[in-house]
């Protein structure tokens, strides 16, 4: 693709990585046959190629934000199925970050939406608060006919009272029996240990059975993802900066093998730090250091030596649709692992149809969004429910709560049935 920036509009570092990103485009327009909006849209513009242009307009024309751009970026769900499929390496998920920071800094949205996005930006990424808001969100339930449509989409999407978090919802160390054969940090995240504490649990406790010594670092938690899509970049900075130097420490006092994330939106995030300090002179070193040692929960997994038998009372061939997490097969590029060990582990490992679409949840897209969400989300349970499974396995917490939120079936996580079938706790017992 052509561009013409000014040499003047060059020497911004942002602008130059767009420039090089735009340039990579040739038009082709597969993306737009794997863009799960287009496909319920039809719109060019609510497809990977039709943003491409906005952006491209908005940032050559050196302009404010429109309402047009605004509407088109809120609409994608950064699924990064394009990216997956650009047969040119276009790296659409750093150009949509640059453009979502200009709309934050140019646009002036709707007062409701503004607070809205406030709302969630200073409550999800601090569990304390979150825990606080949930609690908040069951007794303002009753009453949620009278309240204005965002809040009622809001508290829609709260589950229900928070979890009791127990050990691993705090910093400490969880050696192994006998002399570990590794040790990693294991990020607990903000919105995960509320919502669904028992999947650290089972993450800490498998990591242990494989002789894993595994430890919650002070002062680490929220990725920077959800503030960084909305366009947020100092919150999703500052997020991202607390965790690079708890984890650092960490690799300073006695070495690091691997940071382990078991929410892979956290983890597409993680992985993507070096890029997000590339040019900060204090942080560039660490943050690639941290992002080169980041790791899906079931990557580490897959390397470790298969478990003894377990005396489990695993029902025989358990029939497992599992869904593919956007930032885990299009992110992070992990799509044969998770599979590979429910299969290994006794399970009947179903493949969903159409499974490289998005469910819907992108991380705070299921609350801005919530017509396009629960479109998307109900086709994919529709999907799901096809294949006739007892359980849904996925590998990301947002995942997790849409597809729930559509379907009586039971959805764990996946390192929750492979810890089950190593003999821990049955997941779908309650």
């Amino acid at each position: 693709m052509r561009t013409d920036f000014t040499l003047a509009q060059l020497a911004d570092p942002a602008i130059a990585e767009a420039d090089h990103i735009l340039r990579a485009c040739v038009h082709c327009g597969f993306c737009t046959a794997t863009c799960p909006t287009y496909q319920l849209t039809g719109d060019e513009l609510d497809g990977p190629r039709g943003r491409i242009y906005l952006i491209k307009d908005m940032l050559e024309g050196d302009k404010p934000a429109s309402a047009t751009v605004a509407k088109h970026l809120d609409r994608c769900l950064t699924c990064l199925s394009c990216m997956t499929t650009c047969p040119s390496g276009v790296h659409y998920a750093h150009l949509a970050d640059i453009a979502r920071q200009r709309i934050e800094r140019t646009h002036r949205r709707p007062w409701a939406e503004r607070m809205q996005r406030r709302l969630l930006a200073s409550v999800l990424p601090r569990p304390r608060r979150f825990r606080l808001a949930l609690v908040g969100a069951a007794l303002a339930r009753p009453f949620k006919a009278l309240m204005p449509k965002r809040l009622r989409v809001m508290l829609d999407m709260a589950p229900g009272l928070p979890r009791r978090r127990g050990r691993t919802g705090r910093p400490g160390v969880f050696r192994p029996e006998g002399a570990p054969v590794k040790r990693v940090a294991l990020l607990s995240g903000c919105v995960q240990p509320n919502l669904r504490p028992e999947i650290d649990r089972a993450a800490v406790s498998l990591l242990n059975r494989h002789g894993v010594e595994v430890v919650i670092a002070r002062k680490a938690g929220c990725c920077g993802a959800l503030t960084q899509h909305m366009g947020m970049e100092e919150p999703a900075k500052a997020a991202a900066r607390a965790n690079i130097l708890a984890w650092s420490r960490l690799v300073e006092e006695g070495g690091l093998d691997a940071v382990v994330v078991t929410a892979s939106g956290c983890g597409t995030q993680v992985k993507d730090y070096g890029h997000l300090f590339r040019g900060d002179p204090d942080m560039a070193e660490k943050a690639a250091r941290i992002a080169a040692l980041a790791r899906d929960v079931t990557e580490v997994l897959a390397e470790l030596p298969p478990l003894p038998p377990a005396a489990s009372k695993l029902p025989p061939g358990l029939r497992v649709a599992y869904h593919a997490a956007c930032s885990l097969q299009h992110g992070q590029r992990v799509r044969e692992a998770p599979k590979r060990l429910l299969a290994q582990a006794g399970f009947t490992v179903l493949d969903v149809p159409d499974a490289h679409l998005c469910c819907g949840s992108a991380g705070t897209y299921n609350i801005l969004q919530p017509e396009m969400a629960g479109a998307l989300r109900d086709r994919k349970v529709r999907a799901i429910e096809g294949t006739k499974p007892r359980v849904v396995a996925a590998g990301n917490i947002g995942c997790l709560t849409q597809i729930a939120s559509g379907t009586g079936l039971p959805v764990v996580h996946t390192v929750e049935l492979l810890e089950w079938a190593a003999g821990g706790r049955n997941p779908l017992a309650g």
